[in-house]
């Protein structure tokens, strides 16, 4: 599930840091406890609506949370290529890997949300050289996790012998998940780099995408089937469908695409499975879960005992 750190508003009610804080562990921890496979915490510097209201950052969240948690794996949906150096992203991920005890994924994407490029006075280049500085980044990253000395001499990024010990528990290296569902480049850096992608839509779309990575795999020499394919999705469950999909929060299409009324886990019980038969006849691995109220835990632990358990 993704955790409700505050970028789609989910502590908007809390006037104390301090307890906001808690009721997020308090959701990671029920995770852990019930059966969910994956946690994940955003990199936004900047909520979705652009407010004051509280976010948590990303990379001391996640160390945070996988020293307050024993079973659940903890990743990073995703972190922003261009508000970090890939090689030191490379020594975070590889420290935290080993506080973990290995139960560290590290996702990557090349960045999109411009209000956070901005306000930190972050470089906000066009798509296409975010594309090829993520490339770049990549190939950085691995080589830190992989090589003694890694060198690497790009056109955006450099390292000259950079030793990175430790290099994390995982073998042979911890997760890489390449999120995106750009058919031209970055689907082609996941059969080339990723052991994991994130693509979003509804089935159908998502059918098409893996089709298209396969296709990749193919030129790259790859096997499709050894990557891990994980997708988004929205949770609300109610009585009725209609009442499910009044919940639908304003912040939906920013994050998902189309209309995820149509497609993503919110009706009945009944209709969420049938939901998920579709996500997995499209090819989905994992489905990674926002929760609208995951701060009372009462769906996370109903979700759980309906399908988890």
């Amino acid at each position: 599930m993704f955790l409700p750190q505050g970028f789609s508003l989910e502590l908007a009610g809390m006037q104390d840091p301090a307890e906001a804080y808690q009721a997020l562990t308090r959701v990671a921890k029920a995770a852990d406890e019930n059966g969910y496979e994956t946690v994940w915490v955003a990199d936004h510097l900047h909520n979705a609506m652009n407010t004051q209201h509280m976010l948590f950052e990303c990379w001391t969240t996640t160390t945070a949370l996988l020293t307050a948690t024993e079973r659940v794996r903890v990743g990073t949906m995703v972190t922003g290529n261009g508000y970090r150096n890939p090689a030191l992203q490379a020594k975070m991920a590889s420290t935290l890997d080993v506080i973990s005890g290995g139960r560290f994924t590290f996702g990557i994407g090349a960045g999109w949300w411009e209000p956070d490029y901005l306000g930190y006075g972050y470089e906000y280049p066009d798509a296409a050289e975010r594309l090829r500085r993520l490339d770049e980044a990549l190939q950085v990253i691995l080589a830190m996790w992989t090589q003694e000395e890694a060198k690497f001499d790009g056109k955006y990024y450099q390292v000259n012998s950079a030793i990175n010990q430790p290099k994390g528990i995982q073998q042979p290296h911890i997760p890489l998940l390449i999120a995106g569902g750009g058919e031209k480049v970055t689907l082609k850096l996941v059969a080339k780099y990723g052991d994991q992608c994130n693509v979003a839509g509804d089935p159908a779309l998502l059918a098409h995408k893996f089709e298209v990575l396969k296709n990749h795999c193919t030129a790259v020499g790859r096997d499709f089937d050894s990557i891990h394919k994980t997708s988004l999705t929205l949770c609300i469950i109610a009585d009725t469908d209609e009442e499910a999909a009044q919940q639908v929060p304003p912040w939906a299409p920013s994050v998902f695409p189309g209309d995820v009324a149509e497609y993503g886990l919110i009706g009945t019980i009944d209709t969420v499975r049938d939901r998920l038969a579709a996500y997995e006849a499209a090819g989905v691995d994992e489905l990674v879960i926002t929760f609208v109220d995951a701060l009372e835990l009462t769906t996370i632990q109903r979700y759980a005992q309906e399908f988890l358990q």
